[in-house]
């Protein structure tokens, strides 16, 4: 075989062959082809095809959902005494204990009143003598008669004008809770249907202008009237947050002399049912 042959068709001087070109895509046979894939994937996808049982089980998760975060919600809310500390908590305790034997105390005073008044051997005297009493306590709580006891004075000064109406609600209501049985507000007896109004600096009680500082006089327990204004979150610590200050102060005497005038009714009628 001659040295000019050259089975492997290589080049001159050993050469290796020149690389073929790659076929260059073929453009048009491929492409309807891919753009009718994408047609039917996106028409497999939308509109989204839901059966009714995935409706059901969704609206069921949805509704699970909501109730979780109200309940997280309201655990949030009720969670103001977490970080109370442990007497604070003792605090409130008590008070609720007081609170309940104040409630069973008066029950068994009912309780032996209507004893008394069945084994009463003059039982129209004894009727009278209950009928005295409890007009006595009646006319204490709506004010047309004078009250004195032991009770707490509690003093709010508000130089800068920023306690309002609601507080001093507020305050109402927590001495309220806490047994009090005769309350004045700067010479104004607080009754059932006392109502305060006004802005921050003018106040007003039943219609009447009162100006810091507010002394209430407050006739009960002062064991169970102080540390209700002083429980944390309370009326005391709403008060400091808006600049003002609030004192307490127990008295084995309080005097509540301010009366409300005594008004008849304009259509109820005592009934002997």
């Amino acid at each position: 075989m001659s040295n000019d042959e050259n089975p492997r068709n290589e080049g001159p001087a050993g050469e290796l062959p020149a690389e073929v070109p790659a076929p260059a895509p073929e453009t048009g046979a491929d492409q309807p082809k891919e753009s009718s894939g994408r047609q039917r994937l996106l028409a497999g996808l939308w509109p989204p095809r839901v059966s009714r049982a995935q409706l059901i089980v969704a609206l069921l998760l949805f509704v699970l959902g909501l109730g979780l975060a109200i309940q997280v919600r309201s655990n949030s809310d009720n969670s103001a005494l977490r970080g109370a500390r442990q007497e604070d908590l003792v605090r409130i305790l008590d008070e609720l204990d007081n609170r309940t034997q104040r409630l069973e105390d008066e029950k068994q005073s009912l309780d032996d009143q209507r004893t008394e008044l069945e084994n009463s051997s003059d039982q129209a005297e004894e009727a009278r003598k209950q009928t005295l009493e409890k007009e006595r306590q009646l006319g204490i709580l709506a004010g047309t008669v004078a009250a004195e006891g032991p009770g707490i004075t509690l003093t709010i000064n508000d130089p800068s004008g920023a306690v309002e109406p609601d507080m001093l609600l507020d305050a109402i209501q927590e001495l309220r809770a806490a047994g009090a049985e005769a309350i004045e507000i700067n010479g104004v007896r607080v009754v059932a249907n006392t109502y305060f109004s006004g802005d921050g600096g003018d106040l007003r009680v039943d219609n009447r202008r009162i100006r810091s500082p507010y002394e209430f006089k407050v006739i009960g327990k002062p064991q169970d009237l102080e540390p209700a204004l002083n429980i944390p979150g309370g009326v005391v610590q709403t008060l400091e947050k808006e600049q003002a200050t609030a004192e307490v102060a127990r008295a084995e005497e309080i005097v509540v002399d301010a009366l409300r005038p005594a008004k008849l009714p304009d259509y109820a009628r005592s009934s002997s049912r």
